[in-house]
């Protein structure tokens, strides 16, 4: 079952950041709820656990491919978990191992938080362009502050890789333990267990991550707007 620690998406122009934050998370309880839900139903009705896995892994998928139907766009995160659930849900159905099944989740957050690392050690961290709808809050004055921001304020560039770091670094930590969970806990126990993991990871990353990096930006991005007023 597909329960991957997805960043949550951009929300809807919001009253400040941390609402707008919140209501991001809206996606999250969806890819975790649906799927897990999905999969008891199943098992109650008398599907085998691999069956239960594979159908209820399906659900977080096609949400992705329904919003690039629906908005004819995907974004470089959503393409990314589609390709590594793609590939991991084939190859476990394959081996017919459940608990690769599990582990395959991992595989997608292990994945997610390296290309994040990587991309913030380039100096192009991949979290910016997720993080900017909140930052912006769908106004043309701060977006414009906001880019003057990053290409020439090297303390707003360093908060931007500093946002960056800290979510790959707790996808990388997501993964091990949920890799050990796969293959030390009870399948049925897992299923509802990553899910936990999954939601304790987001939450205490977003805690972090706010006084560290968002709320540094915030206030750049205020000062800079009230300059080019």
């Amino acid at each position: 079952m597909t329960t991957t620690a997805t960043v949550p998406a951009p929300a809807p122009v919001a009253a400040g950041p941390r609402k707008a934050l919140l209501a991001g998370f809206a996606p999250l309880v969806l890819d975790a709820g649906a799927p897990i839900a999905a999969y008891y139903l199943l098992r109650a009705a008398g599907m085998g656990t691999l069956g239960a896995l594979a159908v209820s892994s399906v659900l977080p998928a096609g949400r992705i491919v329904w919003g690039w139907v629906r908005d004819r766009r995907i974004n470089a995160l959503a393409g990314l978990i589609l390709a590594v659930s793609v590939v991991g849900l084939l190859l476990s159905t394959v081996t017919g191992d459940a608990r690769l099944m599990l582990a395959k989740d991992s595989g997608v957050s292990s994945t997610i938080g390296l290309v994040v690392l990587v991309s913030a050690l380039r100096g192009r961290p991949l979290m910016s362009s997720v993080l900017g709808p909140w930052l912006t809050r769908g106004r043309a004055d701060r977006d414009a502050a906001r880019e003057r921001l990053s290409a020439g304020s090297d303390r707003f560039r360093r908060a931007e890789r500093r946002f960056s770091v800290l979510w790959g670094a707790a996808l990388l930590a997501e993964c091990v333990v949920r890799v050990v969970g796969a293959y030390t806990v009870p399948v049925d126990t897992m299923v509802w267990l990553g899910a936990v993991i999954v939601s304790v990871t987001i939450t205490l990353t977003f805690i972090v991550s706010g006084p560290l990096a968002v709320v540094p930006m915030v206030r750049m991005i205020e000062e800079e707007t009230r300059k080019g007023v």
